[in-house]
């Protein structure tokens, strides 16, 4: 089956929905080698990927996936972005996540280990004490009574374990780089979506739409990461509504400072945990506050609490300011990890 459709690949042939999901069955069941795995993925980049494809790679995904059924009463979103913009610079999304659930949302936040990055969210999570093998049921109880969780893509991707190596092989992007922050346990219908390129600014949101999605924002900025900056215009893609419209917020415009790259940017993984602490207790440096009021704006949007920016801007800085923020992470690491691990560093 695979030999086939590597040949289709070769040939630049697009695949329908239905070979693709079939396709992926072999792969993810553990039926193909690593060889055939890497010279599928590597095909299919060099083709490009269609959107019938990544929807067929990516059903197929959350039907092998763990699912954490949630008991919030609420929308529930999560925050991540694709990875991979070698730009070093800190944990923007977790961050960004405690200040949404600070403030009135509801966040499954979704994660894996630095692919390219200094560190991930999974590192950050499990640097506290927080176990990234926890069961379903147990992340749905830390959900419903912090409005915030960590699910370690892992866990609950055990399927993916067939193409690690043939990942690791390639040390390049593929789809699933893509796919990973789009196959979210929890099954969120209201997400923030970072994206490596703009192409897929305005193609995942209609490939979400597709499954049932409601509130999604895409994101890309002008210096080039997958996130919300406020050194550059950031590039964004809103499906609300039914309706997908594409906008651009320049940081300056919804009343924050422009910052310089370097000034978010961090080198070690030591660094990554100051950054994200000293953000949440409003002792980092104004750029990496302000980008993550930023990205947390973004959060607030696709969660139903803020309207536009302009709105989401202030009510996020006075998370960070009021203390809210930090309260809930001291709750969040007592009750799931090691609190002298966070006392240490205050």
């Amino acid at each position: 089956m695979i030999s086939e459709i590597i040949a289709k690949l070769q040939q630049k042939t697009d695949l329908t929905y239905d070979q693709m999901n079939s396709v992926m069955t072999d792969i993810l069941s553990g039926k193909t080698n690593d060889e055939q795995n890497a010279e599928f993925l590597s095909n299919l980049a060099q083709k490009g990927e269609t959107d019938d494809e990544l929807l067929g790679m990516l059903d197929k995904m959350q039907e092998y996936s763990l699912k954490v059924d949630t008991k919030n009463k609420g929308t529930v979103i999560d925050m991540c972005g694709t990875g991979g913009d070698k730009l070093q610079t800190f944990n923007v999304s977790t961050t960004a996540s405690f200040v949404v659930a600070a403030a009135g949302g509801i966040v499954a936040k979704h994660g894996n280990r630095s692919s390219s990055g200094v560190s991930g969210s999974a590192d950050i999570f499990e640097y506290f004490g927080y176990d990234l093998s926890l069961d379903p049921a147990q992340i749905s109880e830390i959900l419903l009574k912090h409005n915030i969780c960590f699910m370690f893509a892992q866990k609950f991707h055990p399927a993916m374990k067939y193409v690690s190596n043939a990942r690791k092989q390639l040390g390049r992007r593929t789809a699933f780089n893509l796919l990973g922050p789009l196959s979210n346990p929890a099954g969120v219908k209201n997400q923030l979506v970072g994206v490596f390129s703009t192409e897929f600014l305005d193609r995942l949101p209609a490939i979400l739409k597709r499954k049932g999605a409601e509130n999604i924002m895409t994101v890309r900025s002008d210096d080039g990461m997958d996130e919300f900056s406020t050194s550059a215009v950031n590039r964004v893609c809103i499906l609300r509504d039914d309706k997908v419209l594409m906008n651009a917020i320049d940081p300056e415009v919804v009343g924050l400072h422009k910052s310089k790259l370097e000034d978010i940017q961090i080198k070690t993984r030591e660094d990554a945990i100051k950054s994200f602490v000293g953000v949440l207790n409003n002792t980092a440096n104004q750029a990496m506050i302000e980008t993550t009021a930023l990205n947390a704006a973004g959060g607030l949007i696709v969660a139903n609490i803020a309207d536009n920016f302009e709105e989401g801007v202030p009510i996020a800085l006075d998370t960070i300011k009021d203390g809210k923020a930090f309260s809930l992470l001291e709750k969040f690491v007592a009750d799931t990890g090691d609190i002298s691990k966070l006392k240490e560093m205050i």
